[in-house]
């Protein structure tokens, strides 16, 4: 291996690893954060993050059950549920883009979702 292979490689290894990075950050830089809540695959409720509904409590009452989901700083939790394994309680908050509380008994699926310029989807890069 000559020292021009050696450069080559640092250099294709250095131009990988910021691309990378610049990746990442595109797909994450979100304009705005917002909570999806569904309830078997049809969304009800689209609540925007704001610091005017901090510590604001949402029953959502359906056929399949009753969940009582709590808005944090930019988090979201399930607080109160009838459904008999109380998973989505015990989760606790989430509060970045993709993460997702399910409760399968009610058919809830609480989402947190996010507008952002980029048309990057990082799940498939």
């Amino acid at each position: 291996m000559t020292k021009g292979d050696k450069i080559l490689i640092f250099t294709i290894l250095v131009v990988s690893l910021l691309s990378l990075f610049y990746t990442k950050r595109l797909a994450t830089d979100f304009d705005e954060k917002y909570v999806s809540i569904q309830v078997d695959g049809e969304e009800i409720k689209k609540i925007v993050f704001d610091k005017s509904i901090i510590g604001k409590t949402i029953p959502i009452e359906s056929e399949y059950g009753y969940n009582l989901i709590e808005i944090g700083d930019e988090k979201v939790r399930v607080i109160e549920a009838d459904c008999p394994d109380q998973l989505d309680v015990k989760q606790g908050y989430i509060s970045r883009v993709g993460e997702i509380i399910v409760c399968l008994p009610n058919r809830l699926v609480i989402e947190i979702k996010g507008v952002a310029e980029g048309e990057i989807d990082y799940i498939s890069h």
